[in-house]
């Protein structure tokens, strides 16, 4: 059997995720102890105790999320459960794959949260509140949903930005063009076609200003060669090599989350079973849409890494 973990990205977060885990492996808990270090403030409290609106904030998600995804991994680890041993291949979304690239010892988990955290801020300050928006199209494949973006951009910026799954894709750009997209989908024979509660639209040309920002964020940190090659958002294809891991992590920024290729791809490459490992269950909903064929564990929790040790 074939197996890759994956990591979920932003929209997974929830107030108390990954406490029982640091409460129950004490390698989880220096996860938390760790990012909450590298910058400098409890960011644990708040995952923990805090405000769920102050967690959404994309500066706070994106490291939280991170964060949880590895206490879940080191809790596997803890259990005997090695990255290098049990799974080909990792891949995260959007965000995840930050987490991703820790979980293969390419990023440390220091410098994973200090990106996360210039990352939201760059892409929260990249656009004016208000100016921008996301929006989800359910029912039409991607090809029919980049025709809808284009027809509605109207010389604005609105791009598919994650290809979800075979009827879920998000388009993202100007709020005004975003709109349009939205009548123009249901007259294509969208079942439903909403905006998403986000506070920047990602993964669309609007980023540009943050992938700068990145780009600079990035220079500064040490990439490793992945133990195991990591399915890159961007390109739905395994990568090993560290420069391109860096040039990659910045295309994400302004280019599209392909996961529903990401997701084929690995099963060209033999991939039988995928763990998604982190917060929710949203990645692991999305690749039973994919194909059916594959097998998901969701290891979230505690009694998730204890029952993915005994299946094991």
């Amino acid at each position: 059997m074939s197996r890759a973990f994956v990591f979920p990205g932003q929209g997974a977060q929830a107030i108390g995720m990954g406490r029982d885990l640091a409460e129950a492996y004490p390698a989880a808990r220096a996860v938390f102890e760790e990012v909450d270090s590298a910058l400098g403030e409890s960011l644990s409290n708040l995952i923990w105790s805090g405000d769920a609106d102050e967690l959404t904030l994309t500066r706070n998600a994106q490291p939280a999320l991170m964060a949880t995804s590895i206490a879940a991994l080191r809790a596997l680890e803890a259990e005997g459960i090695i990255v290098s041993e049990h799974a080909a291949y990792v891949a995260g979304h959007s965000l995840g794959e930050y987490s991703a690239l820790v979980a293969a010892g390419s990023l440390t988990i220091a410098d994973a949260a200090r990106l996360l955290r210039i990352r939201g801020e760059a892409m929260q300050s990249a656009v004016p509140v208000g100016v921008g928006a996301m929006a989800a199209l359910l029912g039409l494949g991607f090809e029919d949903a980049k025709e809808v973006a284009e027809e509605a951009a109207q010389g604005q910026v609105c791009q598919a930005a994650n290809d979800n799954d075979p009827g879920q894709v998000v388009v993202s750009g100007h709020k005004e063009a975003v709109d349009r997209a939205l009548e123009i989908a249901k007259a294509k024979g969208a079942k439903r076609a909403m905006l998403l509660p986000v506070s920047a639209p990602f993964h669309c040309d609007l980023m540009k200003p943050a992938a700068r920002v990145m780009a600079e964020a990035l220079d500064d940190v040490e990439i490793e060669a992945p133990s195991v090659p990591v399915i890159a958002n961007v390109t739905a294809s395994p990568v090993n090599d560290s420069k391109l891991i860096r040039s990659l992590l910045v295309d994400q920024i302004t280019g599209s989350v392909r996961w529903r290729e990401s997701v084929g791809r690995m099963v060209e490459l033999g991939v039988t079973e995928i763990w998604e490992i982190g917060a929710g269950k949203a990645l692991s909903g999305m690749i039973r849409r994919i194909e059916k064929s594959i097998a998901t564990r969701s290891v979230g929790t505690a009694a998730d890494v204890v029952a993915a040790k005994e299946e094991l």
